[in-house]
C-alpha cells in the first residue's frame, strides 16, 4: 500500500462534500419569488452558481498542497477504474505530469476534480481499493 501525502480524514471530508455536491439537481424554479419555507426548502437541492457546498469543496481542495492534490487525482483514477492499486506509482507520475501542464495548477486541479461526476464515489472506491479505511474518520457529524 502506498503512503499517501493526503490524510484519510481529508479524503473522507472531500468524499462527504462531493456526495452532497453530486446530489444537486438543475434549478427548476429559477425565478421563484417565494419564501424557502413555503417551498419546503426544496431549492437547497438545486444546483446554482452560488452553491455553498461547491464553494467549500473548491476552497478546501485549492488550499491543499501539490502532493495532496496529485494523490487526490490518483485516488479518483483508481476508483474510476483507470488503474489498479499496484499501479499507484505510475498513475501518480501521470497525474503529476498532467498537473505540470496546467497554467494555473491549483485552480485547474479543482475544476478537473469538481467536473468529475461521482467524485465522492470514485474517491471512496479508490480508498477501498488501496485498503484504507476512511469511513471511521468522519469529519462531519452523523445524524
Amino acid at each position: 500500500m502506498p503512503e499517501l501525502a493526503i490524510s484519510a480524514e481529508k479524503v473522507a471530508f472531500i468524499i462527504e462534500k462531493a456526495r452532497e455536491f453530486d446530489v444537486k439537481d438543475v434549478a427548476s424554479d429559477s425565478d421563484s419569488g417565494s419564501n424557502p419555507s413555503d417551498d419546503d426548502e426544496i431549492d437547497v437541492l438545486e444546483d446554482t452558481n452560488s452553491d455553498p457546498v461547491a464553494a467549500e469543496l473548491a476552497g478546501f481542495i485549492r488550499a491543499m498542497n501539490e502532493d495532496e492534490q496529485i494523490d487526490l487525482v490518483t485516488l479518483m483514477w483508481i476508483g474510476r477504474g483507470d488503474g489498479e492499486a499496484d499501479e499507484w506509482d505510475d498513475l501518480r507520475a501521470r497525474a503529476a505530469e498532467a498537473r505540470a501542464e496546467y497554467k494555473a495548477p491549483r485552480r485547474e486541479a479543482v475544476q478537473y476534480l469538481l467536473g468529475e461526476p461521482m467524485l465522492g464515489d470514485f474517491l471512496a472506491d479508490g480508498m477501498d481499493e488501496l485498503g484504507i479505511d476512511w469511513s471511521d474518520d468522519r469529519t462531519t457529524p452523523v445524524s
